[in-house]
């Protein structure tokens, strides 16, 4: 037979591990409730107005990318200039 003490008896009994994973479920419930509030915003919101900032978005993303690729050519370029250009075909002489 289940334990027949209310609820709030039990939450008192709990162990400090188990009042943990009760803690930690609270907060995920908090994390849902918020993650839940978000979604319905956005699905009230216009689809051209959420693809257009989905746009922008890759626009800066891909503008980063660029960015990462150029300095990482930078180095290297810099690192064959004053390493001799070793294996490049293309040194002095």
């Amino acid at each position: 037979m289940a334990d027949p003490s209310p609820p709030s008896n039990q939450a008192a009994a709990c162990s400090p591990l188990e009042q943990e994973v009760l803690d930690e479920y609270a907060l995920l419930l908090t994390n849902l409730n918020k993650l839940s509030t978000v979604l319905s915003s956005l699905a009230e919101r216009p689809t051209a107005e959420v693809l257009d900032g989905l746009r922008m978005l890759e626009r800066k993303t891909s503008l980063v990318c660029t960015l990462l690729k150029a300095s990482v050519y930078s180095i290297v370029l810099q690192q064959q200039i004053y390493g001799g250009g070793e294996g490049d075909g293309q040194g002095q002489g």
